[in-house]
């Protein structure tokens, strides 16, 4: 399928989810939508995976068969399923019951079945359960099939199903669809529903041109970026990772340069977003045993996989990323101070969290790793106990780059943001800052970053160029003598020169020109004068 296909089929997914959701809200909506497009993608891949794995003796369509083939492979086979499933789990890490496969649960919903919502019931209970070696407890969990959003009465609510499924079906059949064309158009309807949820969206999406900046960065060589990107990352860690898309975006470049990465990790807090993130591994490929997200608490650091005390086992990761929510107020805890992420360099103060998120992520950095986190502008300038933290790091020599964005990228905030870049022994004696808040399309919700633009931020990162009004490496000294001040307009600015003008040539050229105004005076004069008119005065 082309590019051009991909695109469409989100768009044409997106026409559909329009129309069908009447009343209820986008964010509700959301979560019915992609969780079916979860379930074609798991039957088309399954489906192909046991086709491959049973070769001649798979089933073939019959005509008026309204059943999947497969469901004929179980009929005709009751004592080969317990091997041909062990097979499967050890080959595609997961197994669907016929009944519950996506050509079923079309079939019930084309034909206004009313066991459609009991299956999709039984079936969303089974993949979270059995389905796969790892157990996906309430990956359905914020799908509520019994909602009155979907209707009052049982059958309202099955009737409605059967439209939403039936309308995706045909939407979906005008398109030839493989599993890679399904997790674009899955990724497209995230974008979609972010750019209709306005601040909330913050929760869970990063557009998806910022993220190519910050996985180019991440997957470049950590100490020599000039070397290329790296062929091996053993680990990957979002502590703030939505739906996960920036980790994918990672993981695709990564792939893209021949290279790949050991394993994935993420934590997120909302419990939808969590489970977006789940789906969108999945549905993009990586296996459950490729990556692990964890539901909690960042700033608490409530994942139990992170709070090992021994530094031996300490987890730690080869490239770091986050979106974390901008100045979030938090409630830190009298005795944070001595937690070991805030321990070296303080705890940020209530009112914004960014610090927070920052020092936790490089706490779990490899020595040789790198991090890139967005944050607001604040942490640049702010003073207090940021103004400590910013002073600590830099002395510290953790602060790489400092990366200005322009305005309005985001579909939960229109301010500029910046994207930090950070490691435990970077080379340079120097901050790197590339000043690009000028440099974007103007576009009619949101700015945007054209391939220029970001392959220009991600060439001067590489090869640390020095570009008048763009970018420029700033030496310790300097900034210490502007009191750690990371402002950005201090060291790169955008503004032109005004042009220096010589008033002793200005006063010249007007002295002469007021010469010549008399000369042609009297010379217009004398001619009046021969005519016997009134002169000019």
């Amino acid at each position: 399928m082309t590019e051009q296909d991909q695109k469409q089929l989100g768009k044409t997914l997106w026409a559909i989810a329009d129309q069908l959701r009447g009343a209820m809200g986008a964010d509700d909506f959301r979560d019915y939508m992609l969780s079916f497009l979860f379930l074609r993608y798991l039957s088309d891949n399954y489906e192909q995976a046991a086709k491959k794995e049973l070769g001649a003796d798979y089933p073939k369509s019959e005509d008026g068969e309204t059943r999947p083939p497969l469901a004929l492979w179980y009929d005709a086979n009751p004592n080969d399923i317990v091997e041909f499933e062990k097979q499967m789990r050890r080959k595609v890490h997961y197994v669907i019951e016929p009944h519950f496969l996506w050509g079923s649960v079309v079939y019930l919903a084309k034909t206004q079945s009313d066991k459609l919502l009991g299956t999709l019931q039984k079936g969303f209970r089974y993949i979270e359960e059995e389905s796969f070696q790892s157990n996906f407890h309430g990956l359905f969990s914020e799908i509520n099939l019994t909602s009155e959003k979907l209707g009052r009465k049982h059958s309202e609510r099955n009737d409605k199903l059967c439209s939403i499924i039936s309308e995706l079906a045909r939407g979906m059949s005008l398109f030839s669809t493989n599993t890679d064309t399904l997790g674009n158009a899955y990724e497209y309807l995230i974008g979609q529903f972010a750019a209709g949820s306005g601040k909330k969206a913050g929760e869970f999406y990063t557009p998806q041109r910022v993220s190519d900046i910050l996985s180019a960065i991440v997957t470049l060589d950590s100490q020599e970026p000039k070397e290329g990107a790296r062929k091996k990352l053993e680990s990957v860690f979002d502590f703030a990772c939505g739906s996960g898309s920036l980790l994918l975006n990672i993981r695709h470049r990564m792939k893209d340069a021949g290279g790949n990465i050991g394993k994935i990790y993420g934590q997120e807090y909302n419990i939808t977003t969590y489970n977006l993130a789940r789906m969108n591994m999945l549905l993009h490929g990586v296996k459950d045993t490729e990556f692990e997200i964890y539901h909690g608490d960042t700033l608490t650091n409530a994942w139990d996989f992170l709070r090992e005390t021994n530094p031996a086992k300490k987890p730690q990761f080869d490239a770091v990323v986050a979106n974390p929510p901008f100045s979030y107020r938090w409630d830190p805890s009298d005795s944070i101070s001595e937690d070991m992420r805030f321990k070296n360099h303080g705890v940020a103060p209530k009112s914004a969290a960014d610090f927070a998120f920052l020092l936790h992520g490089l706490h779990y950095l490899k020595d040789d790793g790198v991090m890139a986190i967005i944050l607001p502008h604040g942490v640049l300038f702010r003073g207090g106990a940021e103004e400590r933290i910013r002073t600590k790091l830099l002395k510290d020599s953790h602060i790489d780059t400092v990366i200005g964005l322009p305005a309005n990228l985001f579909y939960s905030t229109g301010i500029p943001v910046c994207i930090l870049v950070l490691k435990k022994c970077k080379k340079p004696d120097d901050v790197l800052f590339i000043n690009a808040a000028e440099h974007f399309d103007k576009g009619k919700r949101q700015n945007q970053l054209s391939d220029d633009h970001i392959a220009r931020i991600v060439d001067t990162y590489q090869f640390r160029k020095e570009e008048a009004r763009y970018s420029r490496r700033v030496s310790m000294a300097e900034i210490e003598k502007n009191d750690f001040n990371l402002n950005i307009s201090r060291y790169v600015s955008t503004s032109v020169a005004e042009k220096e003008i010589d008033l002793s040539a200005i006063h010249g050229e007007l002295t002469k020109i007021e010469g010549d105004i008399k000369k042609a005076k009297d010379k217009h004069n004398a001619f009046l004068k021969e005519l016997g008119l009134p002169l000019l005065p």
